[in-house]
């Protein structure tokens, strides 16, 4: 399973480093992004709803997350395990929404989702990450999803905390 992980990974590096043209398909079939906006939907209603459980459900057992903190967490049972942690501290009680910026299928069976993430209601956090005064944390996250067995599965779950008063914009 692990060398499934690295190859994705390797494939995303090469992908992300090729001329922006002869890609192959640009955008998911409207099947396979339905099914990868309903997951993301699902997500969102999991964190509002505090189910650390539902929010791992698509994740895959051997997949990769890194956090706003860079810490890195390997497999479903770390993930939901500090989503559980994190939902009954200082993310507990808040609202979560997503845009997402960019969802483009790389090849049938793996597909980048790039989205805006707000938390609202944030509590105290740990002291190396503050969100803004208004008690909203931004983050950009970026999703691969692969396809396994007919299903989607989340194999990696990269974080980066937004900056307060920074552009959500691309470039800024």
């Amino acid at each position: 399973m692990r060398s499934t992980v690295c190859s994705v990974a390797f494939s995303v590096c090469a992908f992300v480093s090729m001329p922006a043209r002869g890609l192959g398909p640009a955008l998911a079939s409207t099947e396979d992004e339905a099914a990868i906006r309903r997951i993301v939907a699902e997500q969102v209603e999991a964190w509002n709803g505090g189910d650390a459980h539902a929010y791992a459900r698509h994740f895959a057992i051997d997949g990769m997350f890194t956090n706003i903190y860079g810490m890195v967490f390997d497999g479903r049972d770390a993930f939901e395990k500090r989503h559980a942690e994190t939902f009954a501290t200082f993310f507990d009680g808040t609202a979560r929404s997503e845009t997402i910026r960019v969802l483009r299928m790389i090849t049938r069976d793996v597909v980048i989702v790039e989205l805006d993430a707000e938390v609202r209601g944030v509590g105290n956090m740990p002291s190396c990450l503050r969100p803004a005064q208004s008690g909203v944390l931004r983050t950009r996250l970026e999703l691969v999803f692969v396809r396994r067995n007919g299903s989607w599965w989340i194999v990696s779950y990269h974080n980066v905390a937004v900056a307060a008063g920074a552009s959500l914009t691309t470039g800024q």
